[in-house]
């Protein structure tokens, strides 16, 4: 099995109200030191040993359920296989 990581965030254009709201708290707490807080979601997938394109399949799977194209972007990683 193959396990893929994948990350999705707001874009950078859309506002991120609970990471605003992350921020005031941090700040509330003395971390100045941190400038901004970005929210995401964040999904383990295990992919079958005979996938084909794992690429392919995870792009599908990305674009019509797990992120909003339009107001969020994706990264994803294919990690090693565990046996």
């Amino acid at each position: 099995m193959t396990l893929v990581k994948v990350y999705v965030t707001y874009k950078k254009s859309i506002l991120d109200p609970q990471g605003e709201a992350i921020k005031k708290a941090v700040h509330g707490m003395g971390h100045t030191i941190i400038q901004n807080v970005r929210m995401g979601k964040y999904f383990e997938l295990t992919v079958s040993d005979n996938a084909q394109n794992i690429d392919a399949e995870i792009n599908e799977v990305c674009d019509q359920l797990l992120a909003n194209p339009n107001m969020e972007s994706y990264r994803y990683e294919v990690m090693e296989e565990n046996k």
